[in-house]
């Protein structure tokens, strides 16, 4: 029973380590966005 809750601890962390680098990702994508419309914006 302990393997199991191991198993599932470990599981969780790496979901959980992966989760950070998407949203990281997803922050990183938005602000890039965000500033090409600024730019744009600049530009009229």
């Amino acid at each position: 029973m302990s393997k199991l809750w191991i198993t599932l601890a470990a599981l969780a962390a790496v979901i959980g380590l992966s989760a950070c680098n998407t949203i990281e990702g997803l922050g990183k994508d938005l602000s890039r966005a965000g500033d090409k419309i600024e730019e744009a914006a600049k530009k009229k």
